[in-house]
């Protein structure tokens, strides 16, 4: 194969795995726009928890003890 074929088929596949990671990122954003939309998982606490980074801080959720060891 001569130069310009090599140059071509590594443009393809930066091209094509730029395209997958893309279709990655924009399902796992709209995955999480979903959860926040149905309210299957609240978000915006999440956010809240960089701001009040404390010891004292309360938990963000309820520990579900049924599925202990």
């Amino acid at each position: 194969m001569d130069q310009e074929t090599l140059m071509t088929i590594a443009g393809y596949g930066k091209f094509f795995i730029l395209l997958f990671v893309f279709i990655i990122f924009y399902g796992y954003a709209f995955s999480i726009y979903k959860r926040q939309k149905t309210g299957e998982k609240d978000f915006e606490k999440y956010s809240d928890l960089v701001l009040n980074d404390s010891i004292d801080a309360a938990p963000l959720e309820k520990r579900d003890n049924s599925k202990e060891k």
